[in-house]
Protein backbone atom coordinates (compact mmCIF):
# COMPACT_ATOMS: atom_id res chain seq x y z
CA UNK A 1 0.00 0.00 0.00
CA UNK A 2 1.44 3.14 -1.08
CA UNK A 3 1.67 5.91 1.75
CA UNK A 4 1.05 9.31 -0.46
CA UNK A 5 -2.94 9.15 -1.11
CA UNK A 6 -4.64 7.73 -4.31
CA UNK A 7 -3.76 9.21 -7.66
CA UNK A 8 -6.34 12.42 -8.11
CA UNK A 9 -6.98 12.47 -4.40
CA UNK A 10 -7.38 15.63 -2.55
CA UNK A 11 -6.67 14.09 0.78
CA UNK A 12 -3.86 15.82 2.53
CA UNK A 13 -1.45 14.42 4.84
CA UNK A 14 0.74 17.12 6.77
CA UNK A 15 1.55 16.97 10.32
CA UNK A 16 0.81 18.97 13.26
CA UNK A 17 2.57 19.09 16.72
CA UNK A 18 5.05 16.64 15.61
CA UNK A 19 2.28 13.99 14.77
CA UNK A 20 0.49 13.29 10.75
CA UNK A 21 -2.76 15.19 10.21
CA UNK A 22 -4.49 13.49 7.95
CA UNK A 23 -6.94 16.49 5.96
CA UNK A 24 -9.85 14.82 4.32
CA UNK A 25 -11.26 16.93 0.73
CA UNK A 26 -14.31 19.20 0.94
CA UNK A 27 -16.44 18.13 -1.53
CA UNK A 28 -16.85 20.61 -4.65
CA UNK A 29 -19.96 23.03 -4.42
CA UNK A 30 -19.31 23.21 -7.82
CA UNK A 31 -22.50 26.00 -9.44
CA UNK A 32 -25.27 24.91 -6.40
CA UNK A 33 -22.98 27.42 -4.22
CA UNK A 34 -24.31 30.29 -5.71
CA UNK A 35 -27.78 28.91 -6.94
CA UNK A 36 -28.92 27.68 -3.58
CA UNK A 37 -28.61 30.85 -1.93
CA UNK A 38 -29.53 32.92 -4.57
CA UNK A 39 -32.81 30.72 -4.84
CA UNK A 40 -33.41 30.51 -1.20
CA UNK A 41 -32.73 34.30 -0.98
CA UNK A 42 -35.74 35.11 -3.80
CA UNK A 43 -37.92 32.84 -1.76
CA UNK A 44 -37.54 34.25 1.47
CA UNK A 45 -39.06 37.82 0.10
CA UNK A 46 -41.64 36.07 -1.90
CA UNK A 47 -42.13 34.14 1.89
CA UNK A 48 -42.46 37.41 3.68
CA UNK A 49 -45.03 39.16 1.17
CA UNK A 50 -47.03 36.41 1.94
CA UNK A 51 -46.30 36.07 5.43
CA UNK A 52 -47.37 39.90 6.01
CA UNK A 53 -50.32 39.45 4.06
CA UNK A 54 -51.92 36.54 5.77
CA UNK A 55 -50.71 38.35 9.80
CA UNK A 56 -52.92 41.05 8.43
CA UNK A 57 -55.80 39.33 7.26
CA UNK A 58 -55.60 37.26 10.87
CA UNK A 59 -55.13 40.91 13.03
CA UNK A 60 -57.90 41.94 10.93
CA UNK A 61 -60.03 38.71 12.02
CA UNK A 62 -60.63 37.86 8.84
CA UNK A 63 -59.50 34.23 7.42
CA UNK A 64 -60.60 32.07 9.79
CA UNK A 65 -58.72 29.02 11.55
CA UNK A 66 -57.67 27.69 8.04
CA UNK A 67 -55.75 31.26 7.40
CA UNK A 68 -53.99 30.65 10.93
CA UNK A 69 -53.26 27.33 10.50
CA UNK A 70 -51.59 28.27 7.04
CA UNK A 71 -49.99 30.30 8.77
CA UNK A 72 -48.62 28.66 11.38
CA UNK A 73 -47.21 26.25 9.03
CA UNK A 74 -45.90 29.23 6.58
CA UNK A 75 -43.97 30.60 9.59
CA UNK A 76 -42.63 27.04 9.99
CA UNK A 77 -41.35 26.93 6.56
CA UNK A 78 -39.91 30.36 6.09
CA UNK A 79 -37.65 29.47 9.34
CA UNK A 80 -36.53 25.99 7.85
CA UNK A 81 -35.87 28.35 4.42
CA UNK A 82 -34.01 31.14 6.59
CA UNK A 83 -31.73 27.97 8.35
CA UNK A 84 -30.95 26.41 5.11
CA UNK A 85 -30.07 30.27 3.49
CA UNK A 86 -27.75 30.92 6.46
CA UNK A 87 -26.25 27.34 6.53
CA UNK A 88 -25.46 27.62 2.57
CA UNK A 89 -23.08 31.18 3.74
CA UNK A 90 -21.32 28.72 5.67
CA UNK A 91 -18.10 28.01 4.43
CA UNK A 92 -17.52 23.83 5.15
CA UNK A 93 -14.81 22.56 7.67
CA UNK A 94 -12.83 20.03 6.57
CA UNK A 95 -12.93 16.61 8.87
CA UNK A 96 -9.40 15.98 10.11
CA UNK A 97 -7.58 12.96 11.94
CA UNK A 98 -4.24 13.32 13.96
CA UNK A 99 -2.70 10.11 14.45
CA UNK A 100 -1.27 10.42 18.08
CA UNK A 101 -0.46 7.50 18.61
CA UNK A 102 -1.88 5.27 20.57
CA UNK A 103 -4.69 7.30 20.28
CA UNK A 104 -6.64 9.00 17.13
CA UNK A 105 -8.04 12.45 17.55
CA UNK A 106 -10.86 13.42 15.36
CA UNK A 107 -12.51 16.38 14.22
CA UNK A 108 -15.52 15.77 11.90
CA UNK A 109 -16.08 19.76 10.67
CA UNK A 110 -19.58 20.63 9.33
CA UNK A 111 -19.98 19.59 5.90
CA UNK A 112 -21.94 21.74 3.23
CA UNK A 113 -25.84 21.58 2.96
CA UNK A 114 -25.34 19.50 -0.09
CA UNK A 115 -23.73 16.45 1.58
CA UNK A 116 -27.22 16.25 3.29
CA UNK A 117 -29.16 12.77 2.57
CA UNK A 118 -26.16 10.80 1.10
CA UNK A 119 -27.30 7.32 2.23
CA UNK A 120 -30.21 6.72 1.15
CA UNK A 121 -31.82 9.99 -0.55
CA UNK A 122 -33.59 11.74 2.70
CA UNK A 123 -31.74 13.74 5.49
CA UNK A 124 -32.11 12.74 8.47
CA UNK A 125 -32.91 15.58 11.60
CA UNK A 126 -29.34 15.05 12.72
CA UNK A 127 -27.74 15.86 9.13
CA UNK A 128 -30.15 18.97 8.89
CA UNK A 129 -28.88 20.48 12.44
CA UNK A 130 -25.31 19.35 12.53
CA UNK A 131 -22.75 19.46 15.48
CA UNK A 132 -19.00 19.38 14.38
CA UNK A 133 -17.69 16.76 16.64
CA UNK A 134 -14.05 16.29 18.33
CA UNK A 135 -13.34 12.97 20.35
CA UNK A 136 -10.50 10.55 20.74
CA UNK A 137 -10.67 7.32 19.82
CA UNK A 138 -8.86 4.90 22.31
CA UNK A 139 -6.44 1.63 20.93
CA UNK A 140 -9.43 -0.51 21.49
CA UNK A 141 -12.05 1.75 20.03
CA UNK A 142 -9.80 1.50 17.08
CA UNK A 143 -9.58 -2.52 16.84
CA UNK A 144 -13.38 -1.50 15.88
CA UNK A 145 -12.16 -0.20 12.63
CA UNK A 146 -14.64 -1.47 9.63
CA UNK A 147 -15.01 -0.94 5.90
CA UNK A 148 -18.23 -1.95 5.65
CA UNK A 149 -20.44 -2.21 2.16
CA UNK A 150 -23.84 -1.22 1.38
CA UNK A 151 -25.89 -0.37 -1.67
CA UNK A 152 -24.83 3.24 -1.66
CA UNK A 153 -21.19 2.28 -1.38
CA UNK A 154 -18.82 1.77 1.34
CA UNK A 155 -18.91 3.06 4.90
CA UNK A 156 -15.68 3.34 7.06
CA UNK A 157 -16.96 3.37 10.67
CA UNK A 158 -15.49 3.11 13.99
CA UNK A 159 -17.08 2.21 17.27
CA UNK A 160 -16.96 4.56 20.27
CA UNK A 161 -18.99 3.04 23.37
CA UNK A 162 -22.43 2.66 21.93
CA UNK A 163 -22.12 4.70 19.19
CA UNK A 164 -21.42 4.28 15.31
CA UNK A 165 -19.27 7.05 13.84
CA UNK A 166 -19.02 6.81 10.09
CA UNK A 167 -15.57 8.52 9.15
CA UNK A 168 -14.38 9.92 6.29
CA UNK A 169 -17.76 11.03 4.70
CA UNK A 170 -16.76 13.43 1.95
CA UNK A 171 -14.29 10.81 0.69
CA UNK A 172 -14.90 8.74 -2.64
CA UNK A 173 -14.72 4.71 -2.12
CA UNK A 174 -11.46 4.49 -3.21
CA UNK A 175 -10.11 7.28 -0.63
CA UNK A 176 -12.15 5.55 2.12
CA UNK A 177 -11.04 2.34 1.31
CA UNK A 178 -7.16 3.65 1.36
CA UNK A 179 -7.77 5.56 4.76
CA UNK A 180 -8.80 1.91 6.24
CA UNK A 181 -5.59 0.68 5.05
CA UNK A 182 -3.08 3.48 6.07
CA UNK A 183 -5.34 2.84 9.29
CA UNK A 184 -4.57 -0.35 9.48
CA UNK A 185 -0.80 0.01 8.58
CA UNK A 186 -0.48 2.61 11.46
CA UNK A 187 -2.04 1.41 14.59
CA UNK A 188 -1.16 -2.48 14.01
CA UNK A 189 -5.04 -3.43 13.64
Amino acid sequence: MSINPPIGSDIRLTTHNGHQLVVMPLESRGPTRLFVPLFLSVWMVGWAFGWVSAAREVLAGEGGLFLMVWLAGWTLGGAFAGYALLRSFKKPTPEQWLLVKPSLHIDTGLASMRHLGRHGGRASWKEMFPQRKRFELTAAELATLALRETDSGNRLTVDQGAERIELAQTATEIEREWLYEMLRLNYRL
